[in-house]
């Protein structure tokens, strides 16, 4: 956390382009697209028949873009970032190691739909439909792989606003976006494929961070909250670092009129939200998260409600202060923007840092630390947040802090995800569970 206020907006806004500018340096491009081997067992009239291919509003469907695979970060049909090594050490806070090693579930029942967030450090202030290892991979292996245990990870590329687009528009000297629509109508694009040609009447969890929430949130508002056909299929909708809207005190209105807050482990078709600070450094004025941005044109009933940004714990939806279940990269104080996808190889050189003294080295991608954070969603002047709170005990061995800190503003938004991915898998699989048994 920085140690000085920063008070002045634009050593605020030069500490954020420095940021930027330094994580951009060196980084490169590689690309794969191999195709995979499919693995599914061929149908046996013993099985149950599925539901309709694809619903009518989706028959049919057929994307120029999003029907090559080259197009998605992560697809079923073929070899890519998200098949890769998600082996965590757990580090108590001893000092003692363990390795705890993942594989996908090849037999998943339902399927996640991933949006990444900003991370496109392409010069220009839209992305290309190039996608990264070091960048949009990189965030998908954090944020979205490991669900890989509990569901098919689908997640398309889409010619986001990059890292420049962002420093541009907060220092108010953005030049005209000639499509600002193009990122959300590429998001449809694909989700309009997916549901025609892959969905096979299976539930989807979606999942976003940051840009990708709010494209999600304008994706759910079209077409899956009025949609009652399309709502069916909602395993749950994970929507971390942004503002979902909702009336204050209540779960449900304000973006979506059905769609409510998840608030039981085993509800479907509801939604989960957050934006985390860390208890020591909670929102400041102008904070870019857990507050509502813009409130959403709404009915009469409600258009004089006070509405809120949602909060609810994925670790706890019904609230309370739980440990977080975090997985964290293995260089210790990376994030999401670190962008480098190497994992184990990379981790070598710092990893030591999780023990002192250290004990054995840490030789896989992730950590995972039992204890060291907890989290609870808290109301306060006037925001609404995921507060992270560190247990720093320097008796102990084991590290004292995290990473991913950038300015007041931001919190900890770089470790989103990160900070919860253990729960939101947990939380996923109850989910998937409820849903199947309903079907």
């Amino acid at each position: 956390m920085h140690s000085q206020s920063l008070t002045k907006k634009t050593l605020r806004l030069a500490l954020l382009a420095v940021v930027v500018l330094a994580i951009a340096a060196g980084c490169s491009n590689p690309e794969t697209s191999n195709t995979k081997t499919s693995s599914a067992a061929p149908s046996t009239s013993t099985k149950p028949p599925l539901k309709p291919a694809a619903l009518e509003r989706y028959a049919g469907y057929q994307s120029e873009l999003y029907g090559d695979l080259a197009n998605w970060v992560c697809h079923p049909g073929k070899e890519d970032i998200c098949d890769g090594d998600l082996d965590t050490t757990v580090i108590q806070a001893d000092g003692s190691t363990r390795v705890e090693p993942w594989a996908a579930n090849p037999d998943a029942p339902i399927d996640c739909f991933y949006v990444y967030p900003t991370i496109s450090r392409d010069p220009s202030t839209t992305s290309d439909l190039s996608a990264s290892d070091q960048e949009e991979g990189y965030a998908a292996l954090n944020q979205a792989a490991r669900l890989g245990q509990e569901c098919r990870v689908f997640a398309p590329v889409y010619r986001q606003r990059t890292l420049a687009g962002l420093v541009s528009n907060i220092s108010g000297t953005a030049a005209a976006v000639e499509d600002p629509q193009r990122g959300y109508n590429d998001v449809l694009d694909a989700w309009k494929q997916y549901m025609a040609t892959d969905n096979q009447g299976r539930g989807v969890v979606l999942l976003g961070h940051s840009q990708g929430t709010f494209v999600l949130i304008d994706l759910m508002k079209a077409e899956i909250d009025p949609n009652q056909d399309v709502r069916d299929r909602l395993v749950a909708a994970y929507l971390a670092g942004g503002s979902l809207s909702v009336p204050t005190g209540a779960d449900v209105g304000g973006d979506f009129a059905n769609i409510p807050l998840c608030r039981k482990p085993e509800q479907n078709a509801c939604a989960v939200s957050w934006a985390t600070f860390r208890s020591t450094a909670p929102p400041v004025a102008g904070s870019y998260f857990g507050a509502v941005r813009n409130i959403p044109p709404a009915q009469s009933a409600t258009a004089t409600t006070p509405m809120s940004a949602a909060c609810n714990n994925p670790a706890a939806l019904a609230g309370g202060p739980p440990p977080l279940d975090s997985y964290f990269q293995a260089a210790t104080g990376s994030s999401i923007l670190s962008g480098d996808a190497s994992g184990a190889s990379s981790a070598g050189s710092d990893a030591t840092r999780w023990v002192n003294p250290p004990t054995e080295p840490v030789t896989t991608p992730f950590v995972s630390t039992p204890g060291l954070v907890t989290g609870e969603c808290v109301q306060r002047d006037g925001f609404n947040y995921l507060e992270a709170t560190i247990n720093a005990d320097p008796t102990t061995p084991r590290i004292d802090d995290i990473g991913g800190d950038l300015t007041p503003e931001w919190g900890l938004h770089l470790q989103d995800v990160n900070l919860v991915m253990g729960d939101i898998v947990r939380l996923v699989g109850k989910q998937a569970k409820a849903y199947e048994a309903a079907q």
